[in-house]
């Protein structure tokens, strides 16, 4: 016992320290960034966008698509401007490539704490620029990039720091390890959807694994990425960081391949079509490419689950495929047994969803985002109505402008669909449910993968063996179990699909080590007491007997059974003492009397 209590007392006082650390949080110093001109304005005059590609000039108008009032504009850089914002960052970047982790988390501690402290100022400045309620701005925009940070902040160095790998039989005098260095310059052309967020999320990975990172924000959302763009230059330079580390870029997509030209690597999160082309641009200077693409996510819902709970969670996975977010689910596929209980309990929810200007009242949808958006939900919802679905019920509008309707679009439940129609395989991006029914799980998982994309799926069931089952056998990214979305709301994993969804990965440990170079590195074990030599039979000039001994060597080493092994390695033994022993060519040897 007198051997143990000095080890508890050690133990208990170390648990102590580290319960203390916890509590007493780091002093972390706060930032003040200006906000005084995105503030609401009353006398701010209505904006009336022209439509089409005349619209890509050389000037981004930007304008609430709830009110369409004027927020401002900013330049559409041309591809000589980009290059000279790439070379900045990059300059940068040497200097920050040399930064500790302690600094780098101390960045995102001054981050973390401006969001906390702001979060109305940034979901506003979201729902104005976007359309979205201030709800989904704070579901999207503030809690998954929180999450982001506090992941990066307690588990970010550990999977940047030399990962030691087996070495194998044939090197087991040898250290084998995986080193993580920085790209360079990433570049990152984001969606509007989530301004906030699609900001922040390739900005931290990129920045605390050492590189500089320049992102082209979409012509929809630039007045709010601008002002977010704020936030990350006032904490860079609070820790002492190189100035022109991070870049935000303006303009269309003349800007944005210029961006795909002049990096170490590209993040793409938009549609296939656009995808295609930033692939064949990246495909000139052979720079790897992340891309994040549509979806068309599939719910399935079993007979067995607690029905009302999943109605509220479809809706709510319906709504997040709004024009003011994405991710969302966009194919309902419905047991049989319980179809028309789903239906009906969804027919009530839908009925009382309002959608208004989400800053003027409590609504619970805004408006769509991109101009002429609704014109092609409307579309879709027309082509499946032609080909024999019925409209089960539509959400009401509040109090709308009379120029503002094109604007906004009511939550729409189609029943009686199939996958003939328009709205079961093109992404809708829209508050539209299709609802189907199927009467098996192989019916359902059929459904589910026949579909150009590949993003996600959510899978309920009373009986969580049988949803894993489901979720398993179906061919996408990401898959949530009696849930929705929550896997990215897990940031420790990798987000992103297949098909047409896109490729590569970002979020988690595969999105941070994809900003890094990675290098495989082998050294010596036990230098300098045991190296490397090239065996006497196979040294030049080659032996008669090298292949023989080549033969041994790979028999001891990997020969089916472990006594296969030792013959093998006895004969080895045998060949080397032999060989050893032999007289070189032209020499010779005296008698012994």
């Amino acid at each position: 016992m007198a051997f143990w209590w000095p080890l508890l007392v050690l133990a208990a006082a170390y648990a102590l320290c580290r319960l203390l650390l916890f509590l007493i949080p780091p002093t972390v110093p706060s930032i003040d960034v200006d906000a005084s001109d995105v503030l609401a304005k009353e006398d701010s005059f209505i904006y009336i966008p022209r439509k089409g590609k005349a619209a890509q000039t050389d000037k981004v108008q930007c304008y609430e698509p709830a009110t369409m009032k004027y927020l401002g504009y900013f330049p559409a850089l041309a591809p000589d401007e980009v290059k000279e914002h790439v070379e900045q960052a990059r300059k940068a970047q040497k200097i920050w490539a040399k930064s500790s982790f302690k600094q780098r988390r101390q960045f995102l501690r001054i981050l973390l704490k401006y969001i906390l402290e702001h979060q109305d100022l940034i979901c506003e400045v979201s729902s104005r620029d976007t359309g979205k309620t201030m709800v989904d701005a704070s579901l999207g925009e503030i809690m998954t990039t929180c999450e982001k940070i506090t992941w990066l902040l307690d588990e970010g160095e550990k999977w940047l720091k030399p990962e030691y790998r087996s070495t194998g039989r044939s090197m087991l005098h040898k250290r084998a390890k995986v080193e993580f260095y920085p790209l360079g310059v990433i570049g990152a052309i984001v969606s509007w959807n989530y301004p906030f967020h699609n900001v922040f999320n390739p900005m931290l990975a990129a920045v605390f694994s050492g590189n500089a990172v320049v992102i082209k924000v979409s012509e929809h959302a630039t007045w709010s990425g601008c002002f977010y763009f704020r936030i990350i230059q006032a904490a860079l330079s609070a820790v002492g960081a190189p100035e022109n580390l991070v870049h935000i870029i303006t303009g269309f997509a003349e800007t944005g391949q210029a961006l795909v030209s002049s990096v170490d690597k590209i993040i793409f999160v938009g549609s296939p079509g656009v995808g295609r082309m930033i692939m064949q641009r990246a495909s000139e200077t052979l720079i790897p490419v992340t891309l994040e693409l549509g979806g068309k996510d599939s719910f399935i819902v079993c007979e067995d689950v607690d029905l009302p709970n999943v109605v509220q969670v479809a809706v709510r996975a319906a709504l997040q495929s709004s024009g003011q977010n994405c991710a969302g689910a966009e194919r309902f596929y419905v047991h049989n047994d319980i179809y028309s209980a789903f239906v009906s309990q969804l027919v009530k929810i839908v009925k009382s969803i309002c959608v208004g200007p989400p800053l003027a009242g409590r609504y619970d949808m805004g408006a769509i985002c991109m101009i002429e958006h609704s014109e092609k939900l409307q579309n879709l919802v027309n082509d499946a109505l032609d080909k024999g679905a019925e409209i089960a019920v539509r959400g009401s509008f509040g109090n709308l402008g009379e120029d503002a309707v094109d604007q906004f679009f009511p939550p729409t439940v189609l029943v009686n669909v199939n996958h003939t129609m328009k709205i079961m395989q093109e992404e809708a991006f829209g508050p539209i449910l299709p609802i189907m029914k199927f009467s098996s799980d192989e019916e359902a998982i059929k459904l589910a993968n026949d579909s150009k994309y590949g993003l996600g799926c959510a899978v309920f069931s009373g009986n969580q063996k049988r949803a894993i089952r489901i979720a398993s056998r179906l061919h996408c990214g990401v898959a949530a179990v009696n849930d929705f979305a929550s896997s990215y709301m897990c940031q420790s994993l990798p987000f992103g699909g297949v098909k047409d969804s896109g490729f590569g990965r970002f979020a988690g440990v595969e999105g941070l080590r994809a900003c890094c170079l990675v290098k495989a590195v082998v050294e010596d074990r036990f230098w300098p007491y045991i190296k490397t030599m090239i065996p006497k039979p196979i040294q030049y000039p080659v032996s008669e007997h090298g292949f023989e001994f080549q033969e041994l060597l790979v028999e001891t080493l990997y020969g089916y059974s472990v006594w296969d092994r030792l013959r093998s390695l006895v004969n080895l033994v045998k060949m080397i003492t032999e060989q050893n022993s032999t007289p070189a060519p032209g020499t010779t040897t005296k008698k012994r009397r």
